[in-house]
């Protein structure tokens, strides 16, 4: 009987020791993402004349603010300056105008999640880099009119009050204790605003945010 239970007290120990081998397993599920393009056909030649040197000058600021529980930029806060982001440009081809309608398609928030440039669109195209200011510029633009879009990335640093616990006196009252903490949380602010260069030479200001 004593053997019985050794062996049987290996055994068990034997099997939680040995990882377990299947020859099916189950994959998960991913849930399918349909991606969404502008029917427009995109042409290729009217972006490399839009993106064609000129003479104009295009000059901005990029910065953000944080947001309030609702998701809104709180209008008092301090400005948030993108810190070396990249500040791409594109130029506003019917493609283009149509891509940035499908994305603010409030019939299909889902939709609106999932609509892309071809490949071919996202190549015509021209990129700065901010400064610690947030300030950027494109020179040598022609007339004409711009889409500029950039992610900026930022941390949001604030305090709340947590819970630590009760104290209870000798006469039935009670005090309840709390401890200020510290809290951090990541965002990301796609920041995107229309631009339109009138005249060859100008110099067009633009706040992206």
């Amino acid at each position: 009987m004593q053997f019985e239970k050794c062996f049987l007290a290996l055994a068990i120990a034997f099997t939680a020791a040995t990882p377990s081998f299947s020859q099916y397993k189950e994959p998960e599920k991913k849930e399918k993402v349909e991606a969404f393009y502008p029917e427009v056909t995109f042409d290729s030649l009217q972006a490399k004349r839009m993106l064609a040197k000129g003479n104009a000058v295009i000059k901005g600021v990029a910065y953000t603010k944080p947001k309030t529980k609702l998701g809104y930029s709180a209008p008092l806060a301090p400005r948030i300056y993108a810190n070396k982001m990249t500040v791409v440009l594109f130029p506003v081809t019917p493609y283009v105008e149509e891509w940035y309608n499908l994305r603010k398609d409030k019939e299909n928030i889902r939709k609106r999640r999932f609509v892309y440039l071809s490949k071919d669109a996202y190549r015509h195209r021209l990129e700065a880099i901010t400064n610690s200011d947030g300030e950027f510029t494109f020179p040598d633009m022609k007339p004409g009119k711009y889409f500029l879009q950039g992610l900026l990335d930022y941390t949001y640093k604030g305090t709340y009050n947590a819970y630590t616990g009760t104290g209870y006196n000798n006469y039935g009252g009670q005090t309840d204790y709390y401890q200020q903490k510290q809290y951090s949380k990541d965002f990301q602010d796609r920041i995107e605003e229309f631009v339109e260069v009138k005249e060859d030479g100008e110099i067009v200001k633009v706040n992206l945010h």
